[in-house]
């Protein structure tokens, strides 16, 4: 049995995410102001806490974390950006900038850990690839969360599962990275 070529695999859902996150702000973009910004009863209230929430987890806590070993002390609901396209913009840059950086690792980084420590400052040391993992899957968790919020209020959401964008993909002719 081969060993998982974890370059491949981490590029795809860091793509992914970007891409969920391009399609998700296609129906965010509809809401109105108050929509946006009204409690949904979401973990961080509205659409717009939600998004800057991803903003702060995935941007400025997990990437530091990986990329250069920094651990921001940052509370996870702190609102980084409050305008809408402001942070549009940010979260479709940042989402991009992970597809690099895992294609920047040489394939032993994965089997290692990751040391750091928490918005609390509590070292940690969790497996590398599965602490990866955990990033990607918060982002699909909240887009989620989102989705469900755009329904709730008697709007369409659009169909964020990870095989749409593969076979978009496909159908592009685009290679996975």
């Amino acid at each position: 049995m081969q060993p998982p070529d974890w370059h491949t695999h981490f590029a795809t859902f860091a793509r992914y995410g970007a891409w969920a996150t391009e399609r998700l702000y296609g129906a965010i973009d509809r809401l109105s102001e108050e929509e946006y910004r009204r409690d949904v009863g979401l973990f961080f209230g509205s659409v717009h806490g939600t998004l800057n929430h991803l903003l702060v987890a995935e941007h400025h806590v997990w990437y530091p974390r990986f990329a250069d070993g920094i651990s921001n002390r940052i509370a996870l609901n702190t609102e980084l950006e409050r305008e809408r396209a402001a942070l549009r913009a940010k979260l479709m840059e940042a989402g991009c900038r992970w597809v690099s950086l895992i294609a920047s690792w040489p394939a032993e980084r994965f089997a290692g850990t990751l040391d750091y420590a928490t918005t609390k400052g509590v070292p940690q040391s969790l497996p590398f690839a599965i602490t990866l993992a955990h990033v990607f899957n918060h982002g699909t968790h909240h887009r989620g969360q989102i989705t469900a919020a755009l329904t709730h209020m008697g709007h369409e959401s659009p169909e964020l599962d990870l095989v749409f964008m593969l076979q978009a993909e496909s159908r592009a002719g685009a290679k996975p990275a």
